[in-house]
């Protein structure tokens, strides 16, 4: 069947199972929109507030449901404008792909109007990108960019389509959607009976799960060994939702914001498995005081992540779940019970020194209480701060892919889109967590999710200061506080008001219970501008290129 270039784009998305994309229209994208607009039965699309937003909502959408997020944007500054949201979703691993359009291909180089390079502008930040020359390779392109962006290690994936292809026209043939499925393990069967001898002789075995151990599905199969070696888990800020939080052997995060018990026992263990993480700065501090005592089992579907920050002795290349199934047919059950009571003392001694709290309506509380009156299968949401460690820290989930956030590039503004995407692909209610300076980046989305009547709840801790840089400038740079405190007489409540949503205001614990419950029974947006201390710290903290013997500690 003969089509022209943006009809081969609806169908070939149709093809991939797409129903919904997020976009904001341009010129360069005007004959996108126009089939689009003759999709509309079968494709919804949700127009946001601003191409970073609308990104940012594409990979929300992908973390919650699993699904390969699309963003659609024109070119020039509607094409930059997505090159944040395309790195927050490369550091983290998450699939996406960004539709852009372009001008003609016969007029490319010449600076016309809004004509940038996005191919070359993204090129380290992308699992793959590519600019569409010859309308007869715009079908397979979009079919290969799915196949790519979910198959192996995740990714976002950039396709660049001129004008003139998507206005050209040439025969369309349907194909069935080509899915990745499982990969056989690169390791062999040596290294797996290596590493079941490894685990059978340690007498402190430890498991850190990464983000990689949520993407495989890999939770059974942890606690499985977990349960067999009888072995605590640490996790990162990415699989902070991986473990269930009542999990007897789960410790929580580690890292420069996780939990005393989780950071101690890396410290302690004399065998570290390591499922599908990287081994970051933000994990690791010291590299040479981090698991000193220590030999590395390191799991990881994508080689190159392998010895990049951490020399591991064994390395087992391959899908994460897949090399655990293998591991756990040569795994024997032993009891550890001195290796546990050690980890109860942590956890003790945690719990007792690890929290401090100054004001009346705290960010514990806060977050108990969402904790508490929350379904467990809501998407919980944070913006990149004080809270997000607060919450990585303390929420108690109950199921993978609940709790999103940006890790690895750490995007304030992230939040707002991430939420609206989560909640319109899962159709649950979602909670955004968000500081004063985050939600002032990307508020504009919350007017997105008043349109669409996305079930989003925003809960912004605002302490009037930029909380995170804050708090290290007073230990790191003797209480010098430059340019943190903001000043702003912002009133949140009266600006989601404004765009025609509910804005409630918290100064009590009491008070912030009420506005919960109130926003619980509400159908649409809400926010709930909570107010607290500028003096609430982060704890514990391990310093920059410090390890569990430099950690702060609230008393301290």
């Amino acid at each position: 069947m003969q089509m022209k270039g943006a009809k081969i784009v609806m169908e070939a998305l149709i093809e991939q199972g797409v129903d919904l994309v997020f976009g904001y229209p341009g010129g360069t994208v005007i004959d996108i929109y126009d089939q689009l607009y003759q999709y509309s039965d079968r494709i919804r699309h949700v127009l946001c507030s601003h191409e970073q937003g609308g990104t940012h909502a594409a990979d929300g959408y992908s973390r919650a449901t699993g699904k390969t997020g699309v963003m659609i944007a024109t070119s020039g500054p509607g094409a930059t404008n997505v090159v944040t949201g395309i790195a927050t979703a490369y550091m983290d691993s998450i699939p996406l792909i960004v539709l852009t359009g372009n001008v003609s291909v016969k007029v490319m180089g010449q600076d016309n109007f809004q004509e940038v390079d996005i191919v070359g502008t993204t090129l380290g930040i992308v699992k793959h990108s590519y600019r569409v020359h010859h309308i007869e390779e715009l079908a397979d392109t979009i079919r290969e960019a799915f196949f790519l962006a979910a198959d192996g290690r995740p990714g976002p994936v950039l396709i660049d389509i001129p004008k003139d292809v998507q206005q050209d026209v040439c025969e369309f043939t349907p194909r069935p959607r080509a899915v990745p499925g499982p990969h056989e393990p690169e390791c062999s069967w040596d290294d797996i009976e290596r590493a079941a001898e490894m685990m059978e002789r340690s007498r402190r075995p430890l498991i850190y799960a990464g983000g990689g151990a949520k993407t495989s599905g890999a939770l059974e199969n942890i606690l499985e060994l977990s349960r067999r070696l009888d072995a605590p888990i640490s996790c990162s800020l990415m699989a902070a939702d991986l473990i269930p939080y009542d999990t007897a052997r789960y410790l929580g995060m580690s890292g420069m914001h996780g939990l005393y018990a989780s950071t101690k026992a890396i410290s302690e263990c004399d065998l570290m498995i390591c499922v599908g993480g990287r081994f970051s700065d933000r994990t690791v501090g010291d590299p040479g005081k981090f698991a000193e005592k220590a030999r590395i089992i390191h799991i990881d579907v994508d080689p190159a992540e392998i010895d990049k920050m951490i020399q591991s002795d064994l390395q087992l290349v391959g899908d994460a779940n897949e090399v655990l199934e293998r591991l756990l047919m040569k795994t024997k059950g032993a009891s550890r019970p001195e290796w546990m009571a050690e980890i109860e003392s942590m956890k003790e001694y945690g719990r007792e020194h690890g929290f401090r709290w100054v004001g009346d309506l705290d960010p514990y509380f806060i977050i108990d209480t969402v904790s508490d009156m929350l379904p467990g299968d809501c998407p919980v949401v944070t913006d990149v701060g004080q809270h997000q460690m607060w919450v990585a820290q303390r929420y108690r989930f109950k199921q993978p892919r609940t709790f999103l956030s940006s890790g690895g590039f750490g995007t304030m503004g992230f939040g707002m889109g991430a939420a609206l995407g989560a909640a319109i692909g899962t159709g649950k209610r979602s909670v955004l967590f968000t500081g004063d300076g985050s939600f002032a980046m990307d508020m504009c989305e919350f007017g997105t999710a008043v349109t669409e009547k996305a079930p989003v709840i925003v809960v912004v801790m605002n302490n009037g200061v930029l909380g995170m840089v804050r708090e290290q400038q007073q230990f790191f740079t003797g209480s010098r506080y430059s340019a943190t405190d903001t000043n702003r007489k912002t009133d949140f409540a009266a600006i989601a008001a404004a765009f025609g949503g509910l804005g409630l205001t918290a100064d009590t614990p009491e008070g912030f219970k009420e506005a919960f419950a109130a926003a619980l029974q509400t159908d649409g947006p809400v926010v709930i501008d909570c107010h607290i201390s500028r003096e609430e710290m982060v704890y514990p903290m391990v310093p920059p290129n410090g390890s569990v013997e430099t950690i702060l500690m609230p008393e301290e």
